[in-house]
């Protein structure tokens, strides 16, 4: 079993620690430890909320007794550009005998130094936003498609598009259906052991990548659940939802947001969700039929009660299930999914 220890430096939070965050959520077992001076000496249930009793220490030697196998980047630097900090502790774990994993642009094997250490001491670096090569061009394999694809997307970053995506998949194979999750950024590929980075994917190839993907799933497949990236709305990002969107078609949609946001991460003000909804259905329109199914509310900021009556009222506007999987379970919402996929043609 792999065990790792995540580098968060000055990053171990609920936002920042992203990739790191999702692995302690959903392979807890396997995080021995996580490395941010910070927050050294408390544990990610004291950071997070969840995690329980994994140690958060100072540096990679702190890190050493715990054994772990990888060390992963849990959090960005700005810019994707390791400062030194960073670099003193990715070059003490390799030789330590440690594999390196990274989300980053910067890709760690395109580093001499790290490369002749990795060679040196025997271990690997992966850079899980490498893009694929040869790239793969679209083929229109949608309209042969033997299963249904759910799209999740969002009204900005950080709504929680990937935790929805995977809570979904793992509530479906919890009730033994055949669905298959594509990561699209580098904490569900981790996860899923598949997938392709969307956003370092070449324009013109970013609807072919995910297509390329779909059309490799087992045959027996009941329903392929796509990570979504980015928003239509957000200026910065738009452009991967757009290759997402074209490159797998999806029959279904289920929609994230953060209630109580006002500006998306480009400061500019939301749009209508209902707007927003029916953007995404008119660009799909052209091709094919889709619609949304429900929508999942990241409510870590409200308390049980409000959260509660967030969703409800979400729900009787939009007469769709509104939930948060992580917080309430979202059996509605999994059932009218269940559903769909068995009315499917």
């Amino acid at each position: 079993m792999k065990r790792y220890a995540v580098l968060a430096i000055g990053a171990f939070d609920y936002i920042l620690n992203k990739t790191g965050n999702m692995l302690i959520r959903y392979c807890p077992d396997e995080v021995v430890t996580v490395i941010d001076p910070e927050k050294a000496g408390q544990t990610a249930e004291q950071v997070l909320g969840w995690g329980g009793d994994i140690p958060c220490v100072a540096s990679f030697s702190e890190a050493a007794p715990h054994q772990p196998t990888h060390l992963v980047i849990g959090s960005a630097p700005p810019g994707g550009v390791l400062n030194n900090a960073h670099r003193y502790e990715i070059e003490n774990a390799i030789k330590s005998g440690c594999n390196i994993i990274s989300g980053m642009h910067v890709f760690l094997n395109d580093d001499e130094h790290f490369s002749r250490l990795a060679g040196k001491y025997d271990v690997t670096i992966a850079d899980l936003r490498r893009p694929p090569k040869p790239p793969h061009f679209p083929k229109g394999s949608w309209k042969d498609r033997k299963y249904p694809v759910l799209l999740v997307v969002g009204s900005d970053c950080d709504t929680g598009k990937m935790t929805t995506a995977w809570e979904i998949t793992r509530a479906l194979r919890k009730r033994n259906r055949k669905a298959e999750f594509i990561g699209t950024g580098q904490t569900g590929i981790l996860l899923a052991g598949k997938g392709v980075p969307i956003d370092a994917v070449v324009g013109d190839f970013m609807a072919g990548e995910i297509e390329y993907c779909l059309d490799q799933l087992p045959a027996e497949t009941e329903l392929a659940v796509i990570e979504g990236q980015g928003a239509l709305n957000n200026m910065l990002y738009s452009g991967v939802t757009l290759g997402l969107l074209h490159g797998c078609m999806p029959d279904f949609m289920v929609f994230t947001h953060e209630p109580g946001r006002v500006l998306d991460v480009s400061d500019h003000c939301f749009p209508d969700l209902n707007d927003l909804l029916k953007l995404h259905i008119d660009i799909i329109k052209p091709f094919k039929q889709s619609r949304f199914l429900g929508m999942n509310f990241l409510t870590l900021k409200l308390d049980d009660n409000l959260a509660l009556e967030t969703c409800n009222s979400a729900q009787g506007k939009y007469e769709i299930p509104v939930t948060d999987l992580v917080r309430f379970g979202g059996k509605e919402l999994i059932n009218l999914i269940e559903t769909a996929m068995d009315s499917w043609n």
